[in-house]
């Protein structure tokens, strides 16, 4: 590593909170408002681009949004946050949530998605982000094989204008 590049692992700003449904969270189906639970997947991802980065961050992108389950008043929701890849002014977040079942532990996921965060400066424009993203396990190489790929195809989207 050449002395002048600065590098934070996964786990520097790997990022876990938990939440508890409440009724001003569900929708008219008694079922977890899928735009309640997004807000809280956002909130999560650019805990962890911050942490990742020390500046304030923006969401770009939201890709692969996936509901697999619904959630319920009273359940806990513990949401995962990791960086899969670091480019010049942003930073990609997998955020993983789950139901955690309260007397075993055990935890079901319930939703899935990646999201583009930018670095921002005070004054409100994309920075570069000064920490590169250290890969240290194959699970991160193969996270960032995908980020690559989702990158690709975000780019053919914009040009094609869909």
């Amino acid at each position: 590593m050449e002395e002048n590049i600065k590098e934070k692992s996964v786990s520097d700003s790997l990022t876990e909170c938990m939440r508890i449904i409440k009724y001003e969270d569900i929708n008219g189906l008694s079922r977890l408002f899928g735009g309640r639970l997004m807000q809280w997947m956002d909130e999560v991802a650019g805990i962890a681009a911050i942490r990742h980065c020390g500046k304030g961050v923006t969401t770009a992108a939201v890709d692969n949004l996936q509901f697999k389950k619904g959630a319920f008043i009273g359940d806990v929701l513990v949401f995962v946050a990791r960086l899969t890849h670091v480019g010049n002014t942003s930073m990609e977040v997998r955020v993983d949530v789950y139901v955690e079942e309260p007397k075993s532990g055990n935890r079901h996921v319930i939703n899935r998605a990646y999201f583009t965060e930018v670095c921002m400066s005070e004054e409100d424009k994309p920075i570069p982000v000064p920490y590169k993203l250290k890969i240290t396990t194959p699970a991160e190489q193969a996270e960032e094989e995908g980020a690559l790929k989702r990158i690709e195809m975000r780019k053919k989207r914009r040009n094609e204008g869909y």
